[in-house]
């Protein structure tokens, strides 16, 4: 997925809760380099309003009055192959990444509405989101601990830390400022990391997105 060459990224929002859907568009709208196309709080509304190819990404509350916003991005996206997803609940429902159909799976982020997730996160879920790769909510993340005997269990300290850092949406620049640590040590952690998870370089498959979700699946909440 590529985005637009207009140099604006064309965002829609589908949310219910006027207060929140207001703040949303405010945020964004107030973004360089971003243009809120769309801000409306149903299903239906959805529907008439955003024809194929009218936005690059759509932020989705899961919890709609007439419908589901999970069912509504798949819709969009086999109408519109190239349009990023970003989920937004109440509740912790990550895992519901995990089943989406394959031929939707990539370009989807989810954030909670309840963790402390800040302008910036949002930002840049809905960049990554535009892009094909999937973020996940960093508070959450925080929260979760690998499963004994899995592949994410294998993974080094620093490497299961660069993991989290690459699913909450951070380039391998963020990820080394995050860490204090050059780009290039960052790539040979996230090479490192490709390897033990069996991630290989099939130019098919965005090996950040098959990264995230098997640290989606390959964890739980910490005891």
């Amino acid at each position: 997925m590529t985005v637009p060459t207009t140099g604006l990224l064309r965002v829609a929002i589908v949310e219910d809760q006027p207060l929140f859907r207001s703040m949303l568009e405010h945020t964004l709208s107030g973004t360089t380099g971003l243009q809120v196309v769309a801000a409306v709080g149903t299903v239906t509304e959805a529907a008439r309003v955003l024809r194929p190819g009218s936005v690059d990404c759509v932020i989705l509350d899961i919890d709609l009055p007439d419908g589901n916003g999970i069912a509504l991005g798949v819709t969009l996206r086999r109408r519109t192959p190239t349009l990023g997803i970003l989920l937004l609940s109440a509740h912790d429902a990550m895992d519901l990444l995990l089943d989406l159909p394959a031929d939707v799976a990539a370009g989807w982020g989810y954030l909670s509405k309840t963790s402390s997730t800040s302008e910036e996160v949002l930002v840049n879920a809905v960049r990554a989101a535009a892009v094909g790769e999937t973020v996940l909510d960093p508070a959450l993340l925080a929260r979760m601990t690998p499963r004994a005997g899995s592949d994410v269990a294998r993974l080094t300290d620093r490497q299961y830390e660069v993991l989290r850092l690459l699913a909450a949406g951070l380039s391998n620049a963020g990820i080394g400022d995050r860490l204090g640590i050059t780009e290039k040590s960052v790539q040979n952690h996230v090479n490192g990391m490709y390897a033990t998870l069996g991630i290989d370089a099939d130019p098919q498959r965005n090996p950040r997105v098959s990264a995230a979700l098997k640290l989606l699946e390959e964890t739980g909440p910490a005891t």
